[in-house]
Parts: structure tokens; C-alpha cells; sequence
């Protein structure tokens, strides 16, 4: 069978908060008729993400059509819930024109392309491309820039240093396994910080690979779909930082947590709050929902860094009370974050 007669997958991977979700719901809102798929992956036990999709009012946005995973990173539980999902709906009477698979923010590409030469899919499936979703402010922060020089340099005056940065490995995997990389807020950035930035990524990239601004994930599908890549078959041109290891990885440099939330009469002070937790405890990411006295719509918060954003999304569809997912370092003192949070 040829790639041609093969069902194309895009994996969409990127940092936390980049805005991944937001990409995937743009490009449904342009799928023009195309029958498309969404696996939606968290880390954590109560997913944020998928909840955002299900139902949105976008044609292709039914919940049949989308498929929850959380509680893991997939390339970590690939025989457990990757191929079985992945086989399920290719089984439909209807199989899908084309699948989305938006990974966890802390999750490795690699490990989940291989994951496609499994003799159960290899011969159904290809892989059309990984789109990476960089948060174009927070890397021209420096956040997930590392010195190498001077990191060899500290190894050298003392070689029992570990220097290793696990946010840094995780955004570079991200990033060698792209045959997209795409700047998503750009419209953040002035026109010299951008035009730096990409240059400085694409000296990154182990291979020429086109880098895109883009505002709120808003690209055509023309751009994102029909890379044609098979990157199952292209491994070697994207160095994973765990190759080593034949793809295994933990998770133990990072913990999440739901807090459950009262029903607000208002979420101002809620809200005004979230910032400086984030900042006083180095939270990566929080985001969920909050539910609001007499109101029947949900109020979704999505924050990375001291960056928030709210808006009401849709009615609340069930009595389930509001929640926050919170992301962050081991070591995060769950506790005090979330005193600080319910203040």
C-alpha cells in the first residue's frame, strides 16, 4: 500500500500554552466538508482541552468525533491507548478523511511517530506531518533558551553539575521532530523580535523546515494539511534527547493537580489572582473552567506564565462543579498553590 492509500495523521505538539487547541479548532472551522478525526491527549487526570473542542458549534466538533486520552502522555502509553484508539476509528463503517492528534504539552513527538509502524496501523496510516506550536512571547523570554556554551562551559569547571533542564529538553524534542513549526502569537511580538526569533529557531532545526507566524493558530488548512511527510518512515533526521533510550522517558520532572472550585458570584478576584500564583509558585500552566451563581454559561481560563485569558465558551451541560488544572515542576507544593488559588 502506498501513503497515497494510507489515511494521513497530523500530530500537533507544542510546549504548554502554546496554543495548541486553539490551532485544532481553527482548522476545524475551515475543514470545508474534510471528515477529520481529533485525538486530544493531557497530562493529568481531568482533561481541559477536549472539553474545549466537544460540541464547540463547529461542524466536525461533535463528541463522536473526538476522542479523550488523558491521565498520560501518549508516548508513554502507546499499547494502551494509542493503537486501540487508533484502530477504533479506523473500524468506523465511515472511517475518518483525515486525524488530528494534539499531544500533551509535556509530551515527546517522537516515541508517538514510531508508534505508527505498528504492524496494526503501519499499513493504514501515515504520518503527514508534526506541526509544532511554539509560544513565539514566552521563548523570545528565554524561557526554553538555553546557553549550550555556557552550560559546557559550568560542566567543565565542575563536572558533578547537572544542568540538565527538563523544559528545555521537552521544547527541543518538540522542535527537531517538526515538519512545521509554527510562531503562534506573533502579533505579540514587534516585526525585530519576531524576525530573530525565527531565525534563531530555524538555526535550532536539525533540517531545513518552514517556520510560520501565525495569531490565535489562525493558518489555512492548505498550510498545516498535505505535508505529505511520512515521518514514520524519517526517524532518523529527528534527534530526540532520549534516542538513547530507545524512546523510554519519565514524567517524574513534572506534576499536575485538579482543584476543585466553589460557584463564584463573580470571578474577578479568582481571576486577579491566578497571575501572581503562577508567578510566586512557577506554575506552567492553569486552565479550566469556573461556574459562575445564576449564570448558565461556562467561563473557560486558560493561562500560561502570568499570561491569562477568559471567556464564556458555552452553557454548562452537566452539575459538575468548576475546576482548575494545574501544571507544574515536582516539587510544587500543591497545598500553597492552591490556598493561594481559592485565597
Amino acid at each position: 500500500m502506498t501513503t497515497l492509500d494510507k489515511v494521513p495523521a497530523t500530530i500537533v505538539t507544542g510546549f504548554l500554552g502554546a496554543g495548541k487547541t486553539t490551532l485544532v479548532r481553527h482548522l476545524m472551522q475551515h475543514a470545508n466538508g474534510r471528515r477529520i478525526a481529533i485525538i486530544v491527549n493531557e497530562f493529568g487526570a481531568l482533561g481541559v482541552d477536549g472539553e474545549t473542542l466537544k460540541d464547540c458549534g463547529i461542524p466536525g466538533c461533535e463528541a463522536e468525533n473526538i476522542v479523550e486520552l488523558a491521565n498520560g502522555c501518549l508516548c508513554c502509553t502507546v499499547a494502551d491507548d494509542f493503537i486501540p484508539t487508533m484502530q477504533a476509528l479506523l473500524d468506523r463503517p465511515e472511517p475518518p478523511g483525515h486525524i488530528l492528534i494534539e499531544t500533551s504539552g509535556l509530551a515527546l513527538p517522537k516515541p508517538l511517530i514510531k508508534a505508527f509502524n505498528w504492524p496494526a496501523i503501519r499499513s493504514r496510516v501515515t504520518v503527514d506531518g508534526v506541526v509544532t506550536v511554539v509560544d513565539a512571547p514566552a521563548v523570545a523570554e528565554g524561557r526554553f533558551a538555553d546557553d549550550p556554551e555556557a552550560v559546557a562551559a559550568q560542566r567543565a569547571a565542575d563536572p558533578s553539575l547537572d544542568h540538565d533542564n527538563p523544559l528545555a529538553e521537552v521544547y527541543e524534542d518538540q522542535l527537531n521532530a517538526a515538519d512545521l513549526v509554527v510562531l503562534n502569537k506573533a502579533d505579540l511580538l514587534d516585526e525585530a523580535t519576531l524576525a530573530a526569533l525565527r531565525a534563531e529557531i530555524a538555526a535550532r532545526l536539525p533540517r531545513a523546515v518552514k517556520v510560520v507566524p501565525a495569531r490565535e493558530g489562525a493558518l489555512e488548512p492548505a498550510v498545516l494539511l498535505g505535508l505529505d511527510a511520512a515521518a514514520e518512515d524519517d526517524l532518523a533526521a529527528r534527534p530526540s534527547h532520549h534516542d538513547a533510550e530507545d524512546g523510554a522517558h519519565e514524567h517524574d520532572d513534572f506534576d499536575s493537580f485538579v482543584l476543585p472550585l466553589p460557584d463564584y458570584d463573580t470571578p474577578d478576584a479568582l481571576l486577579a489572582r491566578l497571575p501572581d500564583v503562577a508567578a510566586m509558585h512557577d506554575v506552567l500552566r492553569i486552565k479550566g473552567f469556573i461556574r459562575l451563581k445564576d449564570k448558565p454559561m461556562r467561563l473557560a481560563v486558560q493561562g500560561v506564565g502570568r499570561r491569562f485569558r477568559h471567556h464564556f465558551d458555552r452553557p454548562w451541560t452537566d452539575d459538575r462543579q468548576g475546576h482548575l488544572v494545574v501544571i507544574g515542576q515536582q516539587g510544587m507544593d500543591r497545598e500553597a498553590v492552591a490556598r493561594a488559588i481559592l485565597g
